[in-house]
Formats: C-alpha cells, structure tokens, sequence
C-alpha cells in the first residue's frame, strides 16, 4: 500500500501545475491533500472526480483558506471531519477515514506565527488532536497520521536551527509537542528509517527561492503507531515534484 501527503498550497493554482501528472505517478492508494483553499465545487471537474479514486473535502468556512482532501481508490468505511470541537473545525482541516485496518487522519495543523493568540491556538489544536488519537489507540485501533504538522522537530529538519529558534514552527513549545507525539506511540516514519539523514526537507520558502538552494524545513510527516510501523517499508520525500512550497511526501506498507 502507498498513501502521499501533500501541501499543495491552493488546488487550483496546483491544477496549472501539472497536479493530475503528479498525481497519476504517484499511482498511490490513497492521497491526502492539505492547504486545498477551495470549496468542493471549486475544484476542476477533473480533480473533483479522478477516475479510479473515491473524493472526499473538507472546506473552511472562511473562503480561499486552508481546506483538506483524501482520494483514495478503496472506499472507506466511514469518513468524518473535523476533530469534534467547533474551535477548530470551521477551518476544513481534518479528515478522518476509517479503513477497518486503520484509521487515517490527514491534517492540515495550524501555523502559529500570526502572534501569542494564534500561537495557542495551534497549541491548542495539538492537545485537541492529541486527545482523539489517543482515544482510538486505547482502544487497540491502528493509526495513521499524515500532513503538515508545521513544526520542525529537531535542528536536523531545518537549515537553520540557530536562526529560527524563535520563530513559530521551530519554537521550544512547539517542539516538544512532537515528543509528545512520539510519547504517546505514535512514530514518526521517516526518522524511524532515515535517523541521520540530513538535508531532507519539505518546505521552501518562496520569497527567498529557498528551493533552489535547499534551504529548507521537514515540516510534513507520517506518523503511524508502534504496531503499524512493522509494516512501514518506506518513507520519505518526492522532492523532483513541483507545483507548491511544499513537496510531497509518502508512506509505503507491506
């Protein structure tokens, strides 16, 4: 089984890049859009209904503004969005679908560089999701979570560790909610693999062309819990895809 993760940043902007070749590439099994700012009937008809693939889209209140979706060719045996809290739930950020197996959650985390209250609020968001997921691995269910979790874990997953460190997705609170993560048995893939390497990143900051010169940031992930990471035989980046600041990312099972 392969899944991608993949900010795309604006579907419709993605859609004049090339996204329908991407994604007939990638030829995965399931594949989990975030930052899709468009509501369903936004989408171009030939994104909205890829053949093969069942479509499902979680759209924020407020227009051209963050937004989720997950194509995946088996059709899940329920889907929901949102984490069940109205706090954050009008942003579209999160679709949950149950694959009997597994439970998928594909989100779009919130970026707290916008000041102390938005900083809380993605704070806030981490303990809220935190919560949910914890409930379903209680429960014995297996997990996956893939996205943009806009935190940089280590100084490894950034190019400038020192510079950054007091800038929100690098900040020490924020940090340490990602040991959380890890604390509560949820695994973070590409490091389970690839401990050391260096280098490897998700996000280039347009402004800078930060791109071209690798100056980046490992800010999407997959994380699955402990019994489902025996499964993991590979995880990493698709760098040569283009079309976003962000790059996708993939998971593959056995």
């Amino acid at each position: 089984m392969k899944l991608i993760s993949w900010n795309v940043n604006g579907i419709r902007a993605v859609a004049n890049k090339g996204f329908l070749d991407s994604f007939r590439s990638f030829d995965a099994d399931i594949v989990c859009l975030q930052e899709t700012k468009a509501t369903p009937d936004q989408y171009p008809k030939e994104i909205a209904e890829i053949p093969g693939y069942h479509g499902y889209f979680h759209a924020a209140e407020r227009k051209g503004y963050s937004g989720t979706a997950l194509f995946s060719r088996s059709k899940p045996i329920s889907v929901s969005f949102g984490l069940g809290d109205d706090r954050f739930d009008h942003e579209g950020r999160t679709i949950c679908a149950d694959f009997g197996e597994f439970v998928l959650f594909n989100i779009y985390f919130p970026n707290g560089g916008q000041g102390p209250e938005r900083l809380a609020f993605k704070l806030d968001f981490y303990d809220c999701f935190l919560e949910k997921v914890s409930r379903l691995t209680d429960e014995g269910r297996q997990v996956i979570v893939c996205g943009d979790v806009n935190t940089a874990h280590r100084e490894i997953d950034l190019s400038n560790p020192a510079a950054n460190s007091k800038i929100s997705g690098f900040l020490p609170e924020e940090r340490a909610y990602i040991d959380t993560f890890i604390d509560k048995g949820l695994v973070d893939t590409f490091r389970m693999l690839y401990p050391d390497a260096t280098e490897k990143y998700t996000w280039w900051s347009y402004k800078t062309f930060a791109r071209d010169r690798n100056v980046g940031w490992r800010i999407d992930y997959f994380f699955t819990d402990e019994i489902l990471a025996e499964r993991v035989a590979d995880s990493g980046m698709i760098s040569d895809v283009f079309g976003s600041d962000h790059c996708p990312i993939f998971l593959a099972l056995i």
